[in-house]
């Protein structure tokens, strides 16, 4: 029963903006391309190292085509705190929206 509230959650977590899903699904293709992920397994609970294999190599190459992609900067420091695919699309969402503010 729990599992199934967190699936729910998590759908929920996707679909709820059009913003974070227009950036998951963003993330999602980058993700694809730099480390040959199944865009399908990026989800907003998935976290980088566990869940999808994403060394810290590679996710500086995911941050660099972000930063091109998303018109926005990602320093070291914040890179160092994206643990999930939620904590990444949290802070794109949140850049842009700074970016237009």
């Amino acid at each position: 029963m729990a599992a199934r509230a967190g699936e729910r959650a998590e759908r929920a977590d996707e679909s709820g903006s059009d913003r974070r899903r227009e950036v998951l699904e963003g993330l999602a293709e980058i993700i694809n391309e730099v480390t040959g992920v199944p865009v399908e397994e990026v989800r907003m609970g998935a976290d980088f190292l566990t869940d999808l294999d994403i060394d810290s190599l590679s996710m500086v190459e995911v941050a660099v085509a972000a930063e091109e992609q998303f018109g926005l900067s990602i320093p070291d420091e914040s890179l160092m705190g994206l643990r999930t695919v939620r904590d990444a699309v949290d802070f794109i969402v949140k850049k842009r929206s700074q970016s237009v503010s």
